[in-house]
């Protein structure tokens, strides 16, 4: 897409002899935040193409957890969270708000789309969500997704025709766009001063509609209702940065819910079939404003075996009656798009690339009570490029659609295991395909998810 510039930008240049004025003592600058080292944090993320159950994992954690953020991506990111029988979802909340004890934080790197935020504050409160408004912090450096942003995702995905990408027209992309080219609008602009951003608000959107002229906007409808917006989100808006260094400095807790995934990742992932942030461990920093230090267990998301939604290359892919068990099985439908996941093997040569990629200290394993009824399950353990074995993730999508997969074949345990709650209770040949895992990716399994629940977790 063009780029649509706001105010020219100048980098500012030191003053001839500015380097030579000596410079005046320092005074002692006081602080709030304790002197010492910051805590680590925990960081969960998917470490495949999202719907890993990343929010049952964070539901779980929170419960320990002083603060859970979320660093990147907007509300085409889909947690599902089942409490007690009451199922949860979750799209730009973290999944950790359940939990009364913590706060929770949408950081910088997110883009929020307010009127879809307030909706889904109202449906998880109809479902039991409590005293959220003590709970929530939204930076204030966080970029803002308009309704317009969503009807240009779809714009976009029309003029690409055979070459759509199978976004979720949620306006993810067209937004970060907006902040790349610096005119964007965040939460800060709509809450300090109303005028400016609605001088702002006007350029962007002629902006889009010099693009698209079929894109209309009532402008003065919108401006009337972000002016409530703003009256409503200002008591949770703060400067996060700040408030998360504070809880590192004295101890607290604090938990990363990763959204999308690392084959989602714009650097990483399957270009150009990826989302518009940084889905793997860097948007961690960047999106909250944490240095890399603070970086403590890293644990990776694995469905037992591979899903993804929408087009793009997939290796382990099945088109037969063993992938539509899995998805009637596992229930493989998109909480965001509602769309069809595509299902295959569990491919370990994917996993170890963003195993490269995260440096994942731990693994939790979900759905793995979906293989229960297979007979013989198969596992990717490396692929072959023209002919020859490849020892890399290819990074062009038309060579990834061409590898051939080489398999390795294990016994199915054809043993129900969603009440199992202990390690040693698994079959055997189940214990045999966690062992695999383990070893073909040289990082420790740490629980495995055998049902929907919250309970339904085996910890090792």
């Amino acid at each position: 897409m063009s780029a649509c510039t706001g105010t020219q930008q100048q980098d500012i240049q030191p003053r001839n002899g500015d380097s030579n004025i000596p410079s005046s003592p320092r005074k002692k600058q006081r602080t709030s935040i304790p002197a010492g080292p910051l805590s680590k944090v925990t960081v969960v993320l998917g470490a495949q193409w999202g719907d890993e159950g990343k929010g049952k994992v964070v539901d779980m954690l929170a419960t320990d957890a002083d603060v859970v953020c979320r660093c990147q991506g907007g509300n085409n990111a889909g947690h599902t969270v089942v409490v007690d029988g009451a199922e949860f979802d979750f799209h730009l909340l973290p999944s950790g708000i359940i939990n009364q004890k913590c706060k929770s934080v949408i950081g910088n790197g997110v883009v929020i789309h307010l009127p879809g935020l307030f909706e889904e504050l109202e449906k998880n409160e109809a479902k039991g969500l409590k005293d959220w408004k003590d709970r929530l912090i939204i930076s204030d450096r966080a970029h803002i997704v308009f309704d317009f942003h969503q009807q240009v995702d779809g714009l976009q995905e029309l003029e690409k025709g055979k070459q759509s990408l199978g976004t979720t027209k949620k306006g993810i992309g067209p937004t970060y766009s907006s902040k790349a080219t610096r005119n964007g609008l965040r939460i800060s602009d709509l809450l300090r001063d109303f005028e400016k951003f609605s001088e702002k608000f006007h350029t962007l959107v002629r902006c889009y509609q010099r693009m698209f002229p079929t894109l209309e906007v009532d402008i003065k409808a919108e401006l009337e209702r972000y002016k409530g917006y703003a009256e409503r989100i200002r008591p949770l808006v703060k400067e996060t940065v700040y408030v998360l260094h504070e809880a590192l400095k004295n101890g607290k807790k604090v938990l990363v819910e990763g959204a999308n995934a690392a084959m989602l990742d714009i650097d990483f992932g399957t270009y150009p079939y990826v989302t518009s942030s940084n889905c793997s461990i860097g948007g961690v920093c960047t999106g909250l404003g944490l240095p890399p230090n603070t970086i403590g267990e890293v644990i990776g998301v694995v469905k037992a075996y591979t899903t993804r939604v929408g087009d793009g290359p997939f290796p382990t892919e099945l088109l037969d009656e063993t992938g539509e068990l899995l998805q009637n099985r596992g229930h493989e439908f998109g909480v965001t798009t509602k769309r069809k996941r595509r299902c295959g093997w569990l491919d370990l040569a994917l996993l170890k690339f963003t195993g490269m990629v995260n440096g994942y200290t731990a693994i939790c394993l979900t759905k793995l009570d979906i293989l229960d009824t297979l007979k013989e399950i198969k596992v990717c353990v490396g692929y072959r490029l023209d002919g020859k074995d490849i020892n890399y993730f290819p990074s062009n999508a038309l060579d990834l659609a061409q590898v051939e997969v080489v398999y390795e074949t294990v016994k199915g345990w054809e043993v129900n295991t969603e009440n199992i709650r202990s390690l040693e209770n698994l079959p055997p040949n189940a214990r045999k395909y966690v062992r695999l895992i383990e070893e073909r990716l040289a990082v420790p399994v740490k629980w495995i998810g055998v049902g929907a629940g919250r309970e339904s977790i085996i910890a090792l």
